[in-house]
């Protein structure tokens, strides 16, 4: 059974370069969301085995939809992927349940 994965972006273009690499990788994309509110939502209705999230997203920012996800799931795997390197987002990232950070290009 493949692994299913949300992936959540506001950039179509980014959206659309993990889900070219995920699915090469033998994951299932089974949604999408363009902003930390939809982020929340489709985790909740789709139940993924993995979320990529971005931190920089316009209704609710990616630590909301990360801190969202985890009180409604403490399990939840979330990488974060954003172009955003400060130290301090990143450590409350970790602090929220963050299993990981990738920066994009």
């Amino acid at each position: 059974m493949a692994r299913t994965l949300l992936v959540a972006d506001d950039a179509l273009i980014i959206r659309q370069i993990i889900k070219d690499m995920a699915t090469g990788a033998g994951w299932t994309v089974v949604g999408e969301a363009s902003n930390g509110q939809e982020a929340i939502e489709r985790y909740r209705q789709l139940r993924p085995d993995a979320v990529t999230l971005d931190l920089v997203m316009p209704e609710h920012d990616g630590l909301y939809a990360l801190h969202r996800i985890m009180e409604f799931d403490p399990l939840a795997k979330v990488l974060v992927v954003s172009a955003l390197e400060q130290r301090g987002v990143l450590k409350e990232a970790f602090k929220a349940g963050a299993a990981d950070f990738v920066s994009k290009p």
